[in-house]
């Protein structure tokens, strides 16, 4: 069972996918041999997706905008200012009627659903100009990642985004191909891309979960027994995995104002125009995704 994700090695996502491992392959006793590939090194996350999907790789770890590449209607989760907490996200993404839903979708696209991962709130970084306003992104040029719902956004702020798979970032931003970036302290630190940047503004205007998915063709060969093990992980492990990414926040946060980056972190009244920019997002996607991407919306927003 080959796992492929763009996840760097020595990251909470290493642990969790090596505690999986470790779990997978004791509940089978050792039927199945679990291998990881981390750091994109069998391609990038578009690529993943579709190998998976095809069956060449069997398992799938990364985000869900890289998975709405061939489930569209998974562009509504990280759609623009839709939680505002962790545990908003929580509640929303464990309910029965939201999982049922992203279940289905997944299959009908060749992918099984396994279990829910992390990689968080993610912000703004950029090279030359800090962000304090709306105003402030209108012609940057943004790394963007290759989902619906991330260009949307960035076009919606009047920047120009540039679609990059996570392999050609860093360079991308030393050699001037774009201005700044999105995304969490944790994912920027683990692959370097904040030593391109020096100005953050903690916006958190995407929550962005991890998500582990089967090849279909793959998982529906296994024994009963086996999709049993693949379906049934813990659900203390998945909040273990959660929790791990989450509490480094803080300390990252410290650490990039310790590598010299200007951090401002705005409060409500400053984010307020942020969120009226695109507050028709979320209703958009989800309708360019058809009925279920509005019922997924419906399904998530439900309080």
């Amino acid at each position: 069972m080959k796992i492929a994700t763009v996840a760097p090695e020595g990251t909470p996502w290493e642990r969790q996918l090596r505690q999986f491992k470790d779990y997978v392959e004791k509940r089978t006793n050792g039927r199945v041999q679990v291998k990881m590939f981390m750091g994109g090194s069998l391609g990038g996350e578009k690529a993943l997706v579709r190998r998976t999907g095809q069956g060449s790789i069997q398992v799938f770890g990364g985000s869900t905008a890289a998975l709405a590449s061939v489930v569209p209607e998974l562009n509504v989760v990280e759609a623009p200012f839709l939680f505002e907490t962790y545990q908003q996200a929580d509640t929303a993404l464990d309910r029965d009627a939201v999982l049922s839903q992203v279940k289905a979708l997944c299959e009908q696209r060749g992918f099984k659903f396994g279990f829910w991962a992390e990689n968080g709130f993610r912000s703004w970084f950029t090279k030359e100009r800090p962000i304090r306003t709306p105003a402030d992104l209108e012609g940057l040029r943004m790394r963007s990642q290759e989902a619906l719902v991330h260009l949307e956004t960035y076009r919606a702020f009047g920047a120009s985004p540039v679609p990059i798979d996570v392999t050609n970032v860093l360079t991308s931003l030393q050699t001037g191909v774009v201005d700044g970036f999105d995304n969490t302290p944790l994912f920027s630190f683990a692959t370097s891309w904040y030593q391109a940047a020096r100005h953050m503004f903690v916006g958190q205007h995407s929550y962005q979960p991890g998500i582990i998915v089967y090849s279909k063709t793959w998982f529906d060969g296994l024994p009963a027994d086996i999709q049993q093990v693949l379906t049934s992980v813990p659900a203390a492990d998945i909040t273990a995995g959660r929790e791990g990414v989450r509490r480094m926040d803080p300390i990252l946060i410290r650490n990039l104002e310790r590598h010299g980056i200007d951090v401002h972190t705005p409060s409500a009244a400053e984010i307020a125009p942020f969120k009226n920019k695109v507050k028709g997002i979320p209703a958009r996607i989800a309708a360019k995704a058809g009925r279920g991407g509005q019922a997924l919306l419906r399904a998530i927003q439900t309080r």
